[in-house]
């Protein structure tokens, strides 16, 4: 039983685990808009998803209101600027491996997949890529989407939760 709530609420969780990442990703991005060679990174949300569903044991098949299941794609924003395959070259042995060492609840960050940088539509002379205008954007939009995430599956819980009540008065 509790096994069918968790897969039930798989995708839900690992949605708000990724958007979490990608908002500590987003912040530190503005936190480092005035360091010098840092460059913006984030993560494609629908692949991350994707991944740690398939890590998880999860499907991205959404369940509709008549408890049936969809099978489409998600439509999910893609982030702005974000390109793929890029690597950072590190010339120090100090310097960062370019993968985080976040670890969100619902497991490592290396679910998530690799981190990937933004293509600066403005590069500064001091190699900074953060332009602030878009990670301010990229972050309300997160954090709306984590809020709509978090009303969606309390929604869940509460349905669940008069299911179960009203049975046993």
């Amino acid at each position: 039983m509790l096994d069918k709530l968790d897969a039930e609420f798989a995708f839900g969780r690992e949605a708000l685990d990724v958007r979490a990442h990608r908002q500590e990703l987003l912040s530190s991005n503005i936190a480092n808009a005035d360091t010098p060679g840092y460059r913006a990174r984030d993560v494609d949300f629908a692949s991350s998803l994707a991944g740690a569903l398939k890590k998880a044991g999860g499907t991205p098949a959404m369940r509709t209101a008549t408890g049936t299941s969809n099978s489409a794609p998600l439509a999910m924003a893609q982030p702005a600027g974000v390109t793929s395959g890029m690597q950072m070259a590190s010339t120090e042995s100090g310097h960062m491996a370019g993968k985080t060492t976040l670890t969100p609840t619902g497991g490592p960050s290396k679910d998530y997949g690799d981190l990937q940088y933004r293509v600066p539509t403005q590069p500064a002379l001091d190699g900074n890529t953060v332009d602030l205008d878009t990670e301010r954007v990229q972050f309300a939009d997160n954090a709306l989407h984590y809020e709509s995430g978090m009303t969606v599956l309390t929604q869940q819980i509460k349905s669940m939760l008069a299911a179960i009540t009203s049975g046993s008065s």
